[in-house]
């Protein structure tokens, strides 16, 4: 299952209670070891509050569940952050590239989505390729994993076989380069090929030559979305990945300024909203286009209506909604608007969430 598909399936959930459980966690030992005994306590705390606060026969299901899901984790395969999503009817396990800042047990008639969205926002399916004249490979990757090689009737290639057999054009460079070209050309078509196939697009490990004079041959430029430096001496694939992810997350990171920027634009157009009220019904009416959040900022309301909410302090109160921003994350992304989570300050300028509306 995709995450955009535990995503959709978690949001259509609506049950009392739903227990949400995130938490920091480790890649390598030992530090792993620690996410273990984090996730002992935090699952005690959540069986603790659960049996207080509804009894055990009416969540009978869902207290075998929080006794018995560490043993589904392994935590030799821990990414940044873990979060684990309980119901009587649910039993679900997301493991993130991203660290959380919402650690702790979370009980409402939903689940806390906001972790989940941020990584499905923040995650990026795209093709990676290792360029040079001895030979390309393609790979399919998501953040700083590698998913799959792609094999096919274009890749691998194998070395540049369009080589110089005039012995007069051995110092004819534009001849030479000409060969270089139609080298890369071939290797274009075949990448949009896959492109248009995946509809993904592909950063390229290689020279800097090499990629200017891809660009210069390319069908469809706007494909690959950039290079990093190959390095002859690091060439196994979770090296190319990480120096692969690394530009990703710089590109995601100059997309959030710019969305900023999209916003202190918009205000004197009149389609921005800085109130929580406001923002919560706008999301529901479908007239979410751009929400951001900053990355510390979570408000527990409790509902006096369908539209309307009470702000506490308070968000373990019985019949909160522990922080009301996710709720507001999911009515945006599910009617197609778009949902950033920075930590960048500049958006306390209007506010520590804002949204664009789309009228």
């Amino acid at each position: 299952m995709t995450l955009k598909e535990q995503l959709k399936k978690l949001a259509s959930e609506k049950s009392s209670p739903c227990v949400t459980i995130s938490l920091n966690t480790h890649r390598t030992h030992p530090n792993n070891a620690k996410d273990e005994i984090k996730l002992k306590n935090l699952l005690k705390e959540a069986e603790d509050r659960v049996t207080t606060e509804f009894g055990k026969r009416q969540v009978a299901s869902l207290l075998e569940k929080i006794q018995n899901v560490a043993a589904e984790i392994d935590i030799n395969y821990n990414l940044d952050s873990l979060h684990i999503f309980l119901s009587n009817e649910t039993e679900e396990i997301v493991k993130s590239a991203w660290s959380t800042s919402n650690e702790g047990v979370h009980i409402s008639d939903s689940f806390a989505l906001r972790p989940i969205i941020q990584s499905y926002n923040r995650s990026e399916n795209y093709l990676l390729m290792v360029l040079s004249q001895s030979g390309v490979q393609l790979y399919e990757a998501l953040n700083d994993e590698i998913v799959q090689e792609i094999r096919n009737e274009d890749f691998p290639f194998s070395e540049n076989r369009h080589y110089n057999t005039h012995s007069d054009k051995g110092s004819d460079s534009k001849h030479l380069d000409d060969l270089v070209r139609e080298f890369l050309n071939k290797v274009d078509k075949a990448v949009v090929k896959v492109h248009n196939e995946t509809d993904l697009n592909c950063v390229v490990i290689c020279t800097e030559d090499n990629y200017s004079r891809i660009q210069q041959v390319a069908d469809k430029p706007s494909v690959y979305l950039g290079y990093s430096a190959i390095d002859y001496n690091k060439k196994e694939t979770h090296h190319i990945v990480q120096q692969s992810w690394d530009l990703i997350k710089s590109q995601q990171k100059e997309r959030r300024s710019k969305a900023i920027q999209e916003i202190k634009e918009a205000v004197a157009q009149g389609t921005v909203l800085t109130d929580l009220q406001e923002i919560f019904q706008a999301s529901i009416d479908g007239r979410g286009d751009l929400l951001m959040v900053h990355q510390d900022f979570f408000q527990p309301v409790l509902m006096t209506t369908d539209r309307t909410f009470e702000l506490i302090d308070d968000r373990n109160k019985e019949g909160a909604i522990d922080d009301i921003t996710s709720n507001i994350a999911w009515e945006v992304v599910s009617k197609k608007g778009k949902v950033l989570f920075t930590t960048q300050d500049e958006i306390k300028e209007l506010g520590n969430i804002v949204l664009k509306t789309r009228y």
